[in-house]
């Protein structure tokens, strides 16, 4: 499989139709002066030795020297195998609520953002644990199963809106559940679900869910994400209302959340500015005892970027090579 380790250099490739364009219309500037000199034909027999091909030629070259240079600096990769690599950590599944209510701003630039953020902050700390995402609104579904592959649990995180789960609501033990089936068969000791949440919970009972999945041994931490005296809800360049007309006011409840996280055998922390609350709660699930995973991984990637500046070097020898006049004399006369 070929990946990029600096991808956004492949951008540069963007320069080289630019270049042949260029250089066609330096072409045909040139011409245009040429004729208003002279007669085209009589100019061109004045200059024996200027080569009209070898300009294409030099610029086709170093076109395909830039392109190889280009791809060099992306380093490219080739992954050697696939091994069984043995890991020690916890197993955390993150539920993350994408509800119409975490648009609300009272964090910059609303809840969703922020949270997500912290997810991707806290995934880079990460180390031989395994993480999964669970999304939820009215309902909840696995977007992205437990796994070490912390590049790929970034990757679906960026994709998250609250248009990803098409039931709007709030079904915090619909998502508890959820999370405590998506545990993998490996796990018995050190699993814990987080659930970040303004907790407004509008389908269920969150608690008592809480409450059966903490008797398999699954720890429940929540994150209250929001302010006690509320905010509204921008929705379409407007603010969300209900059906009488009156603006909807999404307030934190800190209540419920402390109830999940109670029966849950974990601990509720409400997030702050600076401090998300992840990094805390980070910090108690590594006083857990550490499973021991096997994970199937490709390691040893072979760099292939020597490859691609070498034939860069020689499409560019070759170009300065070419120079631009005719050569005196004939190989073969």
């Amino acid at each position: 499989m070929l990946m990029f380790a600096r991808a956004h250099f492949l951008w540069l490739l963007l320069l080289v139709p630019l270049i042949l364009i260029g250089y066609a219309l330096l072409r045909r500037a040139r011409r245009k002066r040429m004729r208003r000199f002279g007669d085209e034909a009589l100019v061109r027999a004045l200059m024996p030795s200027w080569s009209a091909s070898k300009g294409w030629w030099r610029t086709v070259l170093f076109c395909l020297g830039f392109a190889c240079f280009s791809v060099g600096l992306a380093r490219p990769l080739l992954g050697a195998k696939l091994v069984e690599r043995e890991t020690k950590g916890a197993e955390i599944m993150i539920c993350l609520d994408v509800s119409n209510s975490m648009l609300a701003q009272d964090y910059s630039p609303d809840r969703l953002s922020r949270a997500k953020l912290a997810i991707s902050r806290i995934v880079d700390r990460l180390q031989g644990d395994r993480i999964g995402l669970i999304i939820f609104a009215g309902s909840s579904f696995v977007q992205l199963p437990i796994t070490t592959d912390y590049v790929s649990a970034k990757m679906f995180l960026g994709s998250i809106n609250p248009q990803s789960v098409p039931i709007q609501g709030t079904a915090i033990g619909d998502a508890i559940r959820t999370a405590a089936r998506s545990f993998s068969l490996q796990s018995e000791k050190s699993r814990a679900i987080i659930v970040i949440t303004d907790g407004e919970n509008h389908e269920d009972d969150a608690v008592d869910a809480a409450r059966q999945v903490a008797e398999t041994g699954i720890r429940i931490y929540t994150i209250g994400v929001g302010s006690v005296q509320g905010q509204p809800i921008p929705m379409d360049g407007d603010l969300l209302k209900d059906k009488d007309g009156n603006i909807v006011v999404s307030r934190l409840d800190e209540e419920t959340l402390k109830r999940i996280a109670s029966v849950g055998n974990g601990a509720y922390v409400r997030a702050g500015g600076e401090e998300f609350g992840l990094n805390p709660i980070l910090d108690e699930i590594r006083k857990l005892e550490d499973e021991r995973f096997n994970s199937l991984v490709f390691e040893e990637y072979d760099e292939q970027y020597m490859y691609f500046f070498a034939a860069a070097l020689f499409f560019f020898v070759l170009e300065a090579l070419i120079g631009e006049r005719r050569p005196r004399r004939r190989l073969f006369e």
